[in-house]
C-alpha cells in the first residue's frame, strides 16, 4: 500500500496527529523536543557547540521509543522528514499550550 502524497502542510497535520493517538506517545516526542531546545539554547550560550551532537539523539530518541514501543507505528519522519519535524514542533506548542485536546478531537479516527 502506497503512502499518500500530501500536497501542504495542512494536509499533512492531521496525519501526524493520527500517528500520535497515543498520549504515552505525545508525552514522549514532548520531551524529546523540549530536550532538543534546551540542547541548542546551550550550545549556542554555552559556545559548548558539541552539544549539538545529542540533538538528534533526544529527537529521534524520545519519539521512536514512543512509536515503537506505546504507538506501534512508524514514525512519519521516514515518509515526510521535513514536515514531520515542522509538525513536531508545533504540537509542542499544542501541547504546552494546552490545545492538543481539541486538536487531537479534529482528526479522523480509523
Amino acid at each position: 500500500m502506497e503512502a499518500k502524497k500530501y500536497k501542504t502542510f495542512k494536509e499533512f497535520y492531521p496525519f501526524y496527529l493520527s500517528q500520535h493517538a497515543n498520549k504515552t506517545n505525545r508525552i514522549l516526542h514532548f520531551i524529546g523536543t523540549l530536550f532538543v531546545i534546551l540542547l541548542l539554547l546551550a550550545s549556542i550560550f554555552s559556545h559548548q557547540h558539541r552539544l549539538a551532537y545529542f540533538i538528534p539523539l533526544m529527537g529521534y530518541g524520545f519519539a521512536w521509543v514512543g512509536h515503537f514501543f506505546f504507538e506501534k507505528n512508524k514514525p512519519a519522519t521516514f515518509t515526510y522528514p521535513l514536515w514531520s519535524l515542522l509538525a513536531d514542533f508545533l504540537m509542542f506548542y499544542h501541547i504546552l499550550s494546552g490545545q492538543i485536546s481539541k486538536k487531537m478531537d479534529l482528526i479522523e479516527k480509523p
